[in-house]
């Protein structure tokens, strides 16, 4: 969708009769009787229904790679070469082929592992950190390492496409779920990986800056992302209580990392002369990044106040028009577009998501 969005053509290939996984994946479902899951990642693309169990269906889709500049395919590890569609045999048809295969654990010894994102948050480490400290492991409330390997997918397309475009050949790109996790784990990673640390879950807490979590107020609870001692001094200053800033439990991050537990108290203590609302409206106004935590509604909302213009409105020949995220990528030549909705099941095949 992605490639999509930035202007590829891109046929999707699905199974006859059900097509992919994800049109079943509801409620909720479109008027048309589709789930919004699949509503989600495929706008720009169009449809064939192909059985690469028959030999005829096999060859078109043969037909289809030779001919494109790029394939994506997230079969597990062997199952394309099995068919006879393999990167190794059809780069011998089209040399400037870009073969970009998505699995779940690498091509290697973890090639036959199924790669479902709450297996990979699980076997990744994510949920381990994911969570309060006394209750149980918890996944991310998305699909979050697949929207992840697909961008990083996306990344290393785009980079062939350039390689190629300079003269190179095309390639064979690998993304594997795991890996895209584990390198998303970022400083939760590297504190392993260089300081042997084991990070643990913390709730809203941040293992490395203080105050950055969420803080009871006298009427919901207060987001603070406090990243300078600057920005401390002046949450310090709003709150009534200056004194703060210059103790030296809480003089500089590192100092208020080391005392957290004392310094939310301190800070919950001043909070609850107020409700949330109101000291986010104060603290923003002074410079302290601070809010509320929104739903889904009030989320777009506040990017709508914003002039983000989070949602695009894409017609259909049939039925009501798919409303869908925006691209974030703002490109000042070569703006994202909106050509097609996420296509229905090719004509004459049923979905039956209601069954």
């Amino acid at each position: 969708m992605m490639l999509g969005d930035l202007g590829a053509t891109v046929l999707k290939v699905e199974r006859p009769g059900t097509g992919d996984d994800t049109r079943v994946w509801g409620p909720p479902y479109d008027d048309a009787g589709e789930a919004t899951y699949f509503q989600a990642v495929n706008r720009n693309k169009s449809s064939i229904a192909l059985d690469l169990r028959r030999r005829e269906d096999l060859a078109k889709a043969e037909e289809l790679i030779v001919d494109s500049d790029v394939v994506v395919e997230n079969f597990r590890p062997g199952v394309m070469d099995r068919l006879g569609l393999g990167y190794e045999r059809l780069r011998e048809q089209n040399a400037k082929l870009i073969y970009c295969s998505i699995n779940g654990f690498g091509s290697g010894r973890g090639a036959r592992l199924a790669g479902y994102d709450l297996l990979v948050q699980a076997l990744g480490g994510l949920m381990s950190i994911t969570g309060e400290p006394d209750g149980d492991p918890q996944k991310v409330g998305v699909a979050i390492v697949d929207v992840l390997a697909g961008l990083f997918a996306t990344v290393g397309i785009l980079a062939a496409v350039n390689h190629r475009m300079h003269g190179g050949e095309g390639q064979h790109i690998e993304v594997d779920l795991l890996s895209s996790l584990l390198a998303s784990l970022v400083n939760q990673g590297t504190a392993y990986t260089i300081a042997g640390v084991v990070p643990a879950r913390m709730g809203n807490a941040h293992p490395s800056i203080a105050p950055y979590e969420l803080l009871a107020t006298a009427s919901g609870g207060l987001v603070l992302a406090v990243g300078t001692d600057r920005q401390f001094a002046t949450l310090c200053r709003i709150l009534g209580e200056e004194r703060l800033a210059t103790e030296g439990r809480f003089r500089t991050n590192s100092d208020r990392v080391a005392h957290r537990a004392q310094l939310r108290s301190e800070l919950e203590g001043l909070l609850l002369r107020g409700t949330a609302q109101d000291w986010a409206r104060k603290l923003t106004a002074a410079g302290v990044p601070a809010g509320l935590v929104n739903d889904i509604p009030a989320a777009f909302a506040l990017a709508e106040s914003l002039g983000l213009e989070p949602i695009v409105s894409i017609p259909r020949a049939s039925g009501s028009p798919a409303r869908l995220t925006r691209n974030p990528i703002r490109l000042s030549q070569t703006p994202a577009r909106y050509d097609l909705p996420p296509p229905r099941l090719p004509r004459g095949e049923s979905c039956h998501s209601r069954a």
